[in-house]
């Protein structure tokens, strides 16, 4: 079965690349006699996350102008006026795909090729007030005509469901659950992480905070709970990796760094931006805890390479959290400054020798292979017509 992906940009939103690149890995290691995933990416697209995916496996690659990123409004306007966009149909047709995997961005209400519509999460549901009447109405609208468009709904988790269900309730009897599962590579093992560690100045003791510099992932508790900690002589280092660009909130890196200098922690909280995937990993071989705050989550991908690697973990206290780690990890509210800080010095307190051995479990193999099983099942459904019962 030929499977059409449109590439997600890493400096847009770097845990939506790394889900393809980890769906395309577990694809080629379990699947691969059932799934031949294809990815079209325009003529612009990053040289590096291309080649990302080439070495994720045996990927088919198809660079077409209609997939630059400057016709992406057009294309999507173009297939709500005439019910498909008719030159992404084109290049699919030419490379005989079989089924599309459709994610921000939306092909129309008579798009002719079977299509899995993923929708990550509900954010813009939850969390109105952090998107704007355009952003807020354009995911909506998007959301809206998919559902609408009979697609197979894809969601990360439960939880996931249970909101598409309830907002979209078109989609009751075409949702499916897939669950993400990371693949950690040997290659990405670090036989001394703690050279890592040294080289960007870190103490031995530390933090790791890698997600994504957007408004809803909630850095600021985490500077809150740095700040009362100091105030009580409390000295902790949270060492925090990932892209600072939120594109509907530009001011809100600026806003951070501000609130750092006023509360005197730029000791305390190292915003160290993007680094390679390698030094992730090795920082969360040696770190004391992973923190995950954020408010709204579809299926953490940072989470779930934390638990391949048998890290302690340090969770907001949202329902996809718990479904997705139960009682494994340690949760608080994500608005609880005092409780945050509490936690991080207890576990601080603790801690008095990390393992740097930390390996993938064997039990992250099985997960791998029950994320491809299910993404080939959802693909049958696609197959099969929009009038089937749930998968999970």
């Amino acid at each position: 079965m030929r499977v059409a992906f449109n590439l997600i940009e890493s400096a847009r939103w770097t845990g939506g690349y790394n889900y393809l690149i980890n769906l395309f890995r577990a694809i080629r290691n379990y699947e691969a006699d059932h799934i031949s995933p294809i990815l079209f990416c325009g003529k612009d697209a990053d040289e590096c996350d291309v080649r990302a995916f080439l070495e994720a496996g045996d990927i088919e690659v198809v660079r077409s102008s209609v997939f630059d990123a400057h016709k992406k409004t057009s294309n999507i306007l173009h297939a709500y006026l005439f019910g498909v966009d008719s030159h992404a149909l084109q290049v699919f047709r030419r490379h005989q795909v079989d089924v599309v995997f459709e994610n921000a961005t939306f092909y129309g209400r008579r798009f002719p090729i079977p299509t899995i519509a993923w929708l990550p999460d509900f954010q813009h549901r939850h969390l109105r007030h952090q998107f704007g009447l355009r952003a807020y109405w354009q995911r909506e609208f998007g959301y809206r005509a998919q559902v609408a468009s009979g697609r197979v709904i894809m969601l990360s988790s439960e939880d996931a469901r249970k909101d598409c269900e309830r907002f979209y309730r078109r989609a009751k009897g075409r949702t499916a659950v897939v669950q993400f599962a990371a693949f950690i590579s040997s290659d990405l093992i670090d036989a001394f992480p703690e050279k890592v560690v040294q080289e960007y100045g870190l103490p031995s003791q530390f933090f790791y905070l890698p997600n994504q510099f957007w408004k809803h992932k909630n850095h600021l508790v985490v500077i809150e709970a740095l700040g009362l900690l100091k105030r009580l002589g409390v000295d902790v280092v949270v060492a925090v990796t990932g892209n600072p660009l939120d594109p509907r909130h530009p001011e809100y890196i600026g806003q951070l760094h501000a609130r750092i200098e006023s509360l005197g922690l730029r000791h305390n909280f190292r915003v160290m931006g993007l680094v390679p995937r390698r030094h992730v990993i090795a920082l969360m071989q040696t770190c004391t805890a992973l923190i995950n705050p954020s408010f709204c989550e579809g299926w953490s991908s940072t989470v779930e390479e934390a638990r391949i690697l048998g890290v302690p973990m340090l969770l907001s206290d949202i329902a996809v959290h718990r479904e997705q780690m139960e009682n494994g990890a340690t949760y608080f509210k994500a608005d609880d400054v005092e409780g945050l800080a509490a936690k991080m010095r207890d576990i601080a307190s603790a801690v008095s020798l990390i393992s740097s051995t930390r390996k993938p479990d064997a039990s992250s193999y099985e997960r791998v292979r029950r994320f491809a099983r299910d993404f080939s099942v959802v693909v049958d459904q696609a197959i099969a017509g929009p009038l089937l019962k749930d998968v999970a």
